[in-house]
């Protein structure tokens, strides 16, 4: 037999960045325990198209985890009440039947909201953007062991490379900072060869632009890592430091 919930759902609504918000609440029944918190959305949105009324608009694409758009501030913590998980993770089991779910977009200064739970997130971009390029020779293809790399480094590469830029971190963060986001991004190239010729002026672009887009300082009180659905590691901040400081010494 399926169980089901009754909610109430406190949602923010904004209907653009210079509008101002509020909180909407609305009241669903026999919502399945087994729907996806975004199923649970589109649930919202259905009933509130029946009756005339103007969707929720939230983000979303994969809904596997992957593409990091469903960022959705729920019941104080990003991507809600679950550990390692993205939104369109989250199922409704991990609620209580009558409980109030409150819903907010990111609160960040390099995260402006375009409408209700939707934010720009192309501050990311634009970081990544200023990492630039890779070299690479080109030529015949290279044997594949042409350029060991000891086992330890390429698994650290790939932990710090399963970042999906969600913007978690950033949401978790009192200062509002994208020091995990940066430093994954960083430390992905800066453990490996092919990252190894720009290295010093990607940490300085990556930092730079991330300042200049208005994210806060780091003072590692450990909220990005504990909420990061992708459990990236605050060790790779320190790499970015190191990286940095000795970019800047060589200039």
């Amino acid at each position: 037999m399926e169980n089901t919930i009754n909610i109430k759902l406190k949602v923010w609504r904004q209907a653009g960045p210079k509008a101002k918000g509020r909180f909407e609440t609305f009241e669903l029944k026999n919502i399945s325990t087994d729907s996806s918190f975004l199923e649970m959305l589109d649930i919202l949105n259905e009933q509130l198209i029946n009756k005339g009324e103007e969707p929720v608009a939230f983000d979303h694409d994969c809904r596997e985890g992957i593409c990091g758009m469903c960022s959705l501030y729920i019941n104080g913590r990003p991507h809600g009440p679950d550990d390692d998980v993205t939104t369109c993770q989250l199922h409704m089991r991990k609620f209580k039947d009558g409980q109030t779910i409150t819903i907010e977009p990111w609160r960040s200064a390099g995260f402006p909201v375009i409408k209700d739970l939707i934010v720009d997130r192309g501050a990311f971009d634009k970081i990544i953007a200023a990492g630039g390029y890779v070299s690479v020779n080109t030529g015949g293809v290279p044997d594949a062991n042409a350029l060991p790399i000891p086992k330890p480094n390429a698994d650290e590469a790939m932990d710090a490379a399963s970042c999906i830029g969600c913007g978690a971190c950033v949401a978790a963060c009192k200062n509002g900072s994208a020091m995990l986001f940066v430093s994954a991004k960083v430390s992905q190239l800066a453990l490996l060869p092919q990252g190894k010729v720009e290295g010093a002026r990607r940490a300085k672009n990556m930092v730079a632009k991330m300042d200049e887009l208005g994210f806060g300082n780091c003072t590692n009180t450990g909220a990005c890592e504990v909420e990061c659905p992708k459990g990236i590691s605050l060790a790779n901040i320190a790499r970015l430091n190191r990286e940095f400081l000795s970019a800047k010494a060589q200039d």
